[in-house]
């Protein structure tokens, strides 16, 4: 796993919840609700984020909470049901991911079960995320995208 440490700014973001199993749903959320939420909103071409509240091993599947986000300027005022939120900076161990959306609990899983023990880091407080180039694009045919996964340490 090719993971590298690094400070990340924090960021203001724009959100839409997701309340559910964790699983192919989420990437239907990201599709079917958060993508024409984005675009209605004139959002497009940002980076966004993919923050997971709870933790999917120790929460019930009917109560696990997704947040889908996306960057803006200071003074967006959104419109119900998108809230405002600011993801706090600091230090990231950020990992590479490539794949589909059924591949990424197991990278996760790798990064907080093997890469994250073995560093000699500890995860902190801040939340994790998974972040999206505002170039983020899926291959239609295979399901493939990339992004970063991101485990705040200190």
């Amino acid at each position: 796993m090719d993971v590298k440490v690094i400070d990340l700014p924090a960021v203001s973001v724009a959100y839409l919840r997701y309340k559910g199993p964790p699983g192919a749903a989420i990437g239907d959320f990201w599709l079917e609700v958060f993508s024409p939420w984005q675009q209605a909103a004139g959002l497009q071409g940002r980076t966004t984020y993919g923050v997971g509240v709870d933790d999917p091993a120790t929460t019930a599947p009917e109560e696990y909470r997704y947040d889908t986000c996306v960057e803006i300027e200071p003074g967006y005022r959104p419109q119900a049901p998108a809230r405002l939120a600011e993801l706090p900076g600091g230090r990231f161990a950020v990992a590479s991911f490539s794949g589909t959306g059924e591949q990424i609990p197991a990278a996760w899983g790798e990064f907080f079960g093997q890469w994250l023990p073995a560093s000699g880091l500890q995860m902190d407080a801040r939340p994790c995320f998974e972040r999206y180039p505002a170039d983020y694009a899926m291959d239609p045919a295979t399901g493939v995208f990339a992004c970063e996964l991101c485990i705040s340490v200190k």
